[in-house]
């Protein structure tokens, strides 16, 4: 309904008054930000004069107060409501890029705002309760405000008002189970902890509270566009806190922002652009139409072309085009770039990216839509492939192009896994990656790397793609390989085992919260070292058998497991490598021999024997294990996250800034703990829990032995596409093809890994046994 007030009282009574106390004015927030009165002086009556033959309006001139020095001349044609405080003008031009625009205000209507110096602000009629810092640019704006309600983005409430107002985002679960508060800062690290350890209400209230303390409850703060921003030919802008150098075009509305830009780092947003409530991160662009509602934009992200970000959080340098993006935690590095993907309900782990016409979640299989999927760092659905929840995959998980209609629990990282549609079922072949596409797994981390242009990294992110969490994915693939190679054996006709050890191949599968029956933990012990023994010892049986894996597709359908035993060999080498690079690269930096790192590692309580876990995998591994987890791209021993989420419970840390001080100690001490890591890894290798000098050295070789097959395939892996026979049918000879694609010693990423090999082998070469 169109309401009507009287023109003498317009531009005052921001604030309710039942919303003050009584040393305060409708002014008080405004003076808290910006300054008191003191700092500006009265028109003079020449001034006023001067304004008022320049066909400017104000009911009350004594309202408007200036800084020095002040041209009045910039001003025409503009009218002032309310308490209006103006910087210093003067008769100059300002410019950004090709655009140019007179200091001064022209045709706007300035309603109770503070505009900061040397401004430049024309045909912008509604402008109302902003503060404007100096040297900015504004330029046909339709509406520009800001309620006494406002909370540019942050999850809060103000006083009075109902908490159903309040903006939460549906991360991983369209059901809303899974529910955060943004606030200015959030990192996909505390979206993680919030959303993930639900089974503790008193933590979410927690984590609430920690978010109600960032923003004042206070009604009466006005909207910011700080120092150097640039805004024209935009709709609406309401409620919105604009960082320094911010840069607006031809937006459509913005409303309940935080644009979290900075000088070196800005914030751009450009033409057809709707977003509301939400997060920007600096360095960040939206442009040509893109949508976004209920969201958090880390820093340096691209959403772009018609994109659609809804109820989500992508994390840092990641970029999302034309596709639609629903109810989703992406960690750091995520690229989907096709009109016809869509990616609904998942927590996907970074490092990813998602293929033309790859939908996933698109089926739900419950009676309401609470499905979620889970992938690790380096998921690529291929073309067209569709998955449903819910499902889970292990890091580095390729999807061939298929129509996979069950859940799926992938468990094997690196893997293929593929639809065969002429045998009815799907099929995994374990540490794919590694075998047989290794330019493009040595590259992702690589270009990960060189991507993150962030200035002010306010999130750690491991890029490679061996590291803690891989590592421990690693080491449960080669577990199950064993099981599964084992069962397969036992099952087979004619093999030679007694009808006890058959019996064990009929062990159930488990489920993955882990067997608590200590008898069945016992039998697939049994079951590991006979597979282990196979895969070791008898690698001509191993080739013989047909191997299928468990619990990994919900259907009666069997699931092969391509090449076993190059799988189980391929997983062997990665970690002699990753432990070896490790302790080599540690030894280097602190000076010190692997004895110092093996006295370390017993009984440090970071590591897990077992006793504090149901599962199965965990009571095998004699020698202990950390066991790890990524927390928005950092990666925490399990351990230690508990602890910060006791600490945050306990209030130990009672706010986000303790908590994420905590992240930046735990990165400090990152080395350490992941060099414990790999030599656990290399104890559960020799199944031993201290090595021997020969040991070591067996050691060292597999992990050079390592570094050579990468080097080898990096350049056998991409040399297929400059030799393969239909790559060349396009050009007319092989000149025009080296001009448009380049020789592959040309290639400065193979170069790069030929100098990455001679720093690993270098440190792997140096490490010392003993002083």
């Amino acid at each position: 309904m169109i309401t009507v007030t009287d023109s003498s009282s317009f531009g005052y009574g921001f604030v309710d008054k039942q919303f003050l106390s009584n040393a305060e004015d409708e002014y008080s927030r405004r003076f808290e930000q910006n300054g008191p009165n003191s700092l500006y002086r009265n028109l003079k009556d020449f001034e006023i004069c001067i304004l008022e033959d320049q066909s400017n309006f104000c009911a009350d001139w004594s309202k408007v107060i200036v800084q020095d020095p002040f041209d009045p001349h910039v001003i025409s044609r503009s009218n002032f409501y309310g308490l209006v405080r103006l910087g210093a003008f003067r008769s100059e031009v300002l410019g950004f890029h090709d655009f140019m625009q007179a200091e001064g205000i022209l045709s706007s209507t300035i309603i109770s705002s503070d505009i900061g110096s040397h401004c430049s602000i024309a045909h912008c009629p509604f402008i109302a309760n902003y503060i404007i810092k100096d040297h900015c640019i504004l330029s046909r704006i339709d509406e520009m405000q800001t309620t006494s309600h406002a909370k540019f983005g942050n999850g809060v409430i103000k006083e009075g008002e109902d908490p159903d107002v309040r903006v939460l985002i549906d991360v991983m679960n369209e059901a809303g189970g899974r529910s955060i508060a943004p606030f200015a800062g959030i990192t996909t690290a505390d979206a993680y902890l919030w959303a993930s350890y639900r089974e503790n209400p008193e933590l979410s209230e927690r984590f609430q509270q920690l978010t109600d303390e960032v923003c004042d409850s206070r009604r009466g703060y006005y909207g910011v566009i700080e120092h150097d921003c640039v805004i024209k030919g935009t709709r609406i802008i309401k409620d919105v806190y604009a960082g320094p150098c911010s840069y607006i075009k031809g937006a459509n509305k913005l409303k309940n922002l935080s644009l979290l830009s900075r000088q070196d780092s800005p914030v751009q947003i450009g033409e057809g652009v709707e977003l509301v409530n939400g997060i920007i991160g600096c360095g960040s662009s939206v442009f040509y139409g893109s949508k976004a509602v209920r969201f958090v934009l880390g820093d340096n992200c691209g959403l772009k072309y018609g994109a659609r970000l809804i109820h989500s959080v992508l994390g840092d340098n990641s970029t999302v085009s034309c596709c639609e993006v629903l109810n989703n935690l992406v960690f750091p590095g995520h690229e989907q770039h096709h009109n016809n993907s869509f990616l609904i309900a998942s927590l996907v782990m970074g490092q990813s990216n998602m293929a033309a016409g790859a939908t996933v979640g698109s089926n739900h299989n419950s009676r309401g839509n609470d499905g979620e999927l889970v992938a690790g760092r380096g998921f690529w659905p291929a073309l067209s492939s569709t998955l449903k929840h819910n499902s889970r995959f292990a890091s580095y998980t390729l999807l061939s192009k298929g129509n996979y209609p069950d859940e799926l629990f992938i468990e094997l990282p690196f893997s293929l896994v593929s639809d065969n549609p002429s045998c009815h079922r799907r099929e995994v072949m374990p540490a794919f990656w590694w075998l047989y596409n290794m330019y493009a797994l040595e590259r992702n981390s690589y270009k990960y790397r060189v991507r993150d242009k962030r200035h002010h990294p306010r999130q750690v992110i491991e890029t490679s793609y061996l590291a803690p969490d891989t590592a421990n994915e690693i080491r449960k693939g080669r577990f199950l390989l064993a099981i599964w190679v084992a069962k397969s054996y036992l099952k087979k006709e004619k093999a030679g085992v007694n009808d006890e050890l058959r019996l064990l191949a009929q062990t159930p599968a488990y489920h993955p919260w882990g067997h608590a029956d200590p008898d069945i933990q016992e039998k697939l012990l049994v079951l590991l070292g006979i597979g282990e023994d196979l895969l070791e010892n008898h690698p001509d049986e191993v080739s013989h058998l047909q191997v299928f894996g468990e619990s990994i597709e919900n259907s009666a359908n069997p699931v092969l497991i391509l090449k076993p035993l190059d799988g189980y060999r391929a997983y062997t080498s990665m970690l002699f490598y990753y432990a070896m690079t490790e302790i080599g690269h540690y030894c280097h930096e602190k000076c010190c021999c692997f004895k110092d790192i093996e006295n370390k590692t017993m009984r440090n309580p970071l590591v897990d024997y077992g006793q504090s876990c149901s599962g199965f995998y965990s009571h095998s591994q004699k020698t202990g294990q950390i066991f790890w987890e990524n927390t928005g791209g950092q990666l925490i021993p399990t351990v230690l996250v508990r602890e910060l989420l006791d600490d945050v419970l306990s209030s130990k840390l009672d706010s986000w800034e303790a908590v994420h001080q905590r992240y930046a100690d735990l990165d400090d001490m990152y080395p350490e703990y992941k060099v414990i890591d790999a030599c656990l890894v290399l104890f559960s290798l020799f199944k031993t829990d201290h090595l021997t000098e020969e040991q070591f050295d067996h050691a060292r070789q597999m992990a050079l032995r390592a570094r050579d097959f990468i080097d080898d395939q990096v350049f056998l892996t991409k040399d297929k596409d400059y030799r393969n026979f239909f790559r060349s049918i396009t050009y007319r000879s092989e000149a025009e093809q080296e001009a448009v694609i380049g020789k592959i010693t040309d290639n400065s990423f193979i170069a790069s890994s030929h100098e990455k090999s001679e720093e690993a082998r270098a440190y792997i070469c140096s490490a010392e046994f003993s002083d």
